[in-house]
């Protein structure tokens, strides 16, 4: 039913009002999270006579109502490729049959790869070159790269599964709405959750027929508050909601969410004779800078997904990933299997790898978290989509628990179901075997590896131990970071050139500290803006408010490093002529999120944010085969 509505601190035109609807569970964001949770619900929602488990208190005498409200405008949105052990998927779909998703196929051949630096530009630690020239000397090299003899267990995921997110979601997508027992409305971005105190009664979903700056124009239309029994967050990391509970219900006593990274991905058709055969996955790690680590999976039909994680604690303040990516594409022992080939797909995404350290409040009056944004990335496996699939069948079997007691979802009730179960998952007591896993990344690039093997190795007993800092905190400045590579005084000179221009630090700082230029071959080594074009469309329908503004204005004036800039996947956000704060282009933003994190200055307003503001917004990208 609708009806009209304000909440006490709603201002409108005057004359205009803002519509209301109820449902009894809202749900925001679509991902494999919210694909386990709606499955779960949906499967469990009728008796076996006929009738609901519960009658909606929306609408007497129907089952509950659940819609889901996705910002994107295809729920099959983003390039991802994803290796899986699939216990959570397996367990939801019994019978499951690979081949009735896109691109799915089971796992054949893992391997793991150190790569070595064949040019010379990688900024490598002393104990790093001194092992690497051990690694030649005893002639372990091939094609510049030394594969381990065996993966630990913690690391291999054969015998799993390989699957394309977008294809999987939209496989997903479609079983959940085929039940009829819920709705997805991807296009539909929401705005805030909707509180009174501590109490989540619903979400607002975002205003239409605004400026850039949110002021109405002509056809405004105010985005409607959806009251609900029950809000599933499930948003993930860069999700407007989530964080926006996050700042109002803090975090846990301990808990943080300051390890990030920007994953920048391609989907590729491989060229003809490459000798990679179908369920082939390969880790990669040392190159082009020590910290990077890269995936290649290969599906059917002569397909690739391949990428690489650029970490916060890689402590550069020009990391463009983009331009990493094309260098890791170009490394001998890849670019044997990749020349000749040609991009199909483009795209980048923010993975919140705090893992269990940056898990929110779970529940709440009203409201409960499921996916990357409730902390279900594994650090230590490096694995997440069935964890965060599980957790939402997790609190689907928990929701239907309740609904069919007739108890309301209050933060006790989803306590005693949904997080009692969490803890007595497998996703848990993998989640604390993990939590320290990476703490010693915080230290260096070797002592990380040390402290990964000591963690994986002793299931948690060992690790080695890093303090955590906020990412602005960790980055240094241009003229810090090239000390002994490249003088003041040319940073200078460069920085004025490229600001005169309108131009990103890195492209000009990367050829002078000896990294090749690209040799762009119109397929698969594209400009940056050509991969938008080629591999991508940015969806930006007219009408909504920018989701990226600086908080202060004196910040970015005073800033050298402009990591916004640099790190930015679409190059939606560029140097302001004028010195002020830099530009945003809403038509070529993806919604990666890297300049959330990549930001160097605090927020004056202090806390762990930084003074990037990254808001909800329509949109994104699209590609076109994900």
């Amino acid at each position: 039913m609708t009806t009209t509505d304000a909440s006490p601190q709603d201002t409108l035109p005057e004359g205009v009002e803002r519509q209301r609807m109820d449902v009894d569970i809202a749900c925001v964001g679509f991902g494999p999270a919210m694909g386990g949770f709606l499955h779960t619900l949906s499967q469990g929602m009728m008796n076996e006579d006929g009738t609901p488990v519960a009658e909606s208190k929306a609408m007497p005498g129907m089952p509950p109502q659940v819609i889901c409200y996705e910002r994107a405008d295809d729920i099959g949105f983003g390039v991802s490729g994803v290796v899986t052990k699939g216990r959570g998927i397996r367990a939801s779909f019994p019978d499951l049959d690979l081949m009735q998703i896109p691109l799915a196929c089971e796992v054949h051949e893992e391997k793991v790869a150190y790569l070595l630096d064949p040019i010379g530009a990688s900024r490598r630690p002393a104990l790093l070159r001194i092992k690497d020239k051990a690694i030649k000397a005893f002639g372990l090299a091939k094609d510049h790269a030394y594969e381990l003899p065996y993966i630990p267990n913690f690391l291999r995921k054969e015998p799993g599964i390989l699957l394309s997110m977008g294809q999987f979601n939209q496989w997903a997508g479609g079983q959940i709405m085929g039940q009829g027992m819920a709705q997805i409305w991807p296009g539909t971005p929401v705005a805030e959750p909707l509180m009174f105190g501590q109490n989540v009664v619903g979400v607002r979903l975002m205003d239409q027929g605004t400026d850039k700056h949110g002021a109405p124009e002509a056809g405004f239309m105010p985005g409607m508050d959806i009251r609900s029994q029950l809000t599933v967050v499930g948003d993930g990391p860069v999700g407007a909601v989530g964080r926006q509970l996050d700042e109002k219900l803090g975090l846990p006593v301990g808990n943080h969410t300051r390890e990030w990274a920007v994953g920048m991905k391609m989907v590729v058709d491989l060229p003809e004779g490459c000798q990679l055969k179908e369920g082939t996955v390969l880790h990669t790690l040392g190159y082009p800078e020590p910290e990077i680590f890269g995936f290649l999976y290969v599906y059917p039909g002569g397909v690739a997904s391949l990428g690489i994680f650029v970490p916060s604690w890689y402590d550069s303040p020009v990391r463009t990933a983009y331009r990493y990516l094309q260098h890791w594409m170009q490394h001998p022992y890849l670019w044997k299997h990749l020349k000749g080939g040609r991009m199909r797909s483009w795209g980048a995404k923010s993975l919140q790898e705090s893992g269990r350290k940056g898990e929110p409040h779970l529940v709440g009056d009203g409201f409960a978290r499921i996916g990357e944004g409730s902390g279900t990335t594994n650090v230590l496996t490096g694995s997440g989509f069935d964890e965060a699939w599980t957790s939402g069948v997790l609190l689907g079997v928990s929701v239907l628990e309740l609904l069919r007691a007739g108890k309301p979802f209050t933060r006790e009730n989803l306590e005693r179901s949904y997080v009692r179960r969490r803890r007595d998952s497998w996703l848990e007591r993998e989640a604390k075997i993990a939590e320290k896993a990476r703490d010693g990344f915080q230290v260096g690039f070797l002592q990380g590896l040390i402290g990964m093997a000591l963690t994986g190795l002793t299931d948690g007993k060992l690790f080695w131990p890093g303090a955590s800092k906020k990412p602005q905190d960790r980055i240094p400045s241009i003229e810090e970071f090239f000390r002994g590579r490249i003088s003041t005084d040319e940073i200078a000179r460069i920085r004025k050139e490229c600001t005169a221009k309108g131009l990103p630090l890195h492209g000009a700082l990367m050829d002078r500290a000896g990294w090749p230029a690209i040799q762009h071959d119109g397929q698969l080594l594209v400009s940056h803006q050509d991969a938008l074009l080629l591999g991508g469309k940015v969806q930006a329908p007219p009408g909504y408010r920018d989701h990226v503004t600086f908080r202060s204005t004196n910040l970015c004036k005073a800033c050298d490093e402009k990591v916004c800039i640099e790190a930015c996947s679409g190059q939606a956000i560029s140097t302001n002529p004028d010195g002020g704060t830099p530009l945003f282009d809403r038509e070529k933003c993806v919604h990666c999120g890297a300049c959330l994190w990549n930001c160097s200055k605090n927020s004056p307003q202090g806390g762990e944010a930084s003074n990037v503001s990254f808001g909800p917004g329509a949109g994104g990208l699209h590609s076109a085969e994900n």
